[in-house]
């Protein structure tokens, strides 16, 4: 088979930089010889780097075959970094000359902010900043810090892992849920917010307090009222009633029977209320009736729900059949 050639993005945004000095052409550089990328006597699809991608990795795998611990060195990781800012061996090599060369890691703190803020869903530049601020141990600006990075995409999963991180590994849990509640306020649909609220209250106090769960199931029920077809503040709800007995929050079902009454045909309200028409059917005196009711839902469902018509008329069979008198449907 021919070999193909594809163009790689790294990098070639910089072919027409004319400032970069190639490293051959670099006199302090003289000493190395750079080493070729080996992708075989036969590559099938031959990816087409520029010239410089070329020269700056060439001398990267130099400088690792030998093992060079020097600023140099440093220098020339960040250049690589800045054309390809995954690499996850960069990183690495970087991390030991820094170490190596008991380098300033306030500064690499400044710099690995600059390169974040330009790659903000890169797995690998957030790796290299917790590492740092492992070695420092001190937290004191992560929060400031995903806290902006968030305020441009509010659901960047790798700024939150690092938020999570930083408050577990360094106990700094005040004033995050006042946070979160202002990221909903902003956004009540933003499920990262609702899963951050989670997160925060079961490293903390729980949910075995009654007292902590009464006041979420409210602070859920708040939000739910005014958008009730938003999945996320429902998803919160039964999570935070997991390990309880729905059907025990009567005013937690009145304000959902309320929201009924008011023509609001959320498939999550009726479902949730189909949840706890199922509770009570499984306790020893459930009200004549709840199957009724439950079943009567059903019928909603699927005419709302039409993407699960056949769960929810398998949902209303089930429980006919395991709640309904002898003989009946």
């Amino acid at each position: 088979m021919a070999a193909q050639e594809v163009d790689a993005d790294s990098g070639s945004e910089f072919d027409d930089d004319m400032t970069f000095q190639f490293y051959r052409d670099r006199p302090e550089w003289s000493d190395i010889k750079p080493v070729p990328q080996d992708d075989g006597p036969n590559p099938v699809v031959r990816i087409a780097y520029s010239e410089r991608f070329q020269d700056v990795f060439d001398y990267l795998r130099a400088v690792l075959k030998a093992d060079e611990r020097s600023d140099r060195a440093l220098d020339l990781t960040k250049d690589a970094v800045e054309l390809n800012a995954a690499n996850y061996t960069v990183w690495h090599y970087r991390r030991v000359l820094l170490q190596s060369l008991k380098k300033d890691l306030r500064e690499e703190m400044k710099y690995i902010s600059e390169v974040i803020s330009d790659h903000p869903k890169n797995y690998q530049v957030w790796h290299h900043r917790r590492a740092i601020v492992e070695w420092l141990q001190d937290p004191s600006d992560e929060l400031d810090f995903t806290e902006s990075i968030l305020e441009k995409d509010s659901k960047n999963y790798h700024a939150w892992s690092h938020r999570q991180w930083v408050l577990q590994a360094f106990k700094v849990w005040d004033g995050e849920l006042d946070y979160v509640h202002r990221l909903l306020q902003d956004d009540l649909r933003n499920n990262s917010a609702w899963n951050q609220r989670y997160f925060v209250i079961s490293n903390t106090t729980g949910f075995g307090d009654e007292s902590v769960v009464d006041r979420e199931v409210k602070y859920a029920v708040e939000f739910i009222k005014k958008a009730p077809n938003n999945e996320s503040s429902w998803s919160y709800l039964k999570g935070v009633l997991a390990l309880r007995d729905i059907s025990s929050f009567p005013a937690l079902m009145q304000a959902c029977q309320d929201m009924y009454d008011e023509n609001i045909r959320s498939p999550f309200l009726l479902a949730f209320m189909v949840d706890i028409y199922e509770d009570q059917l499984e306790s020893k005196t459930p009200p004549e009736d709840t199957l009724f009711k439950a079943t009567q839902l059903c019928d909603v469902l699927i005419q709302v729900d039409a993407i699960r018509l056949k769960y929810w008329e398998y949902i209303k069979r089930s429980l006919t059949l395991r709640f309904g008198k002898q003989g009946e449907a």
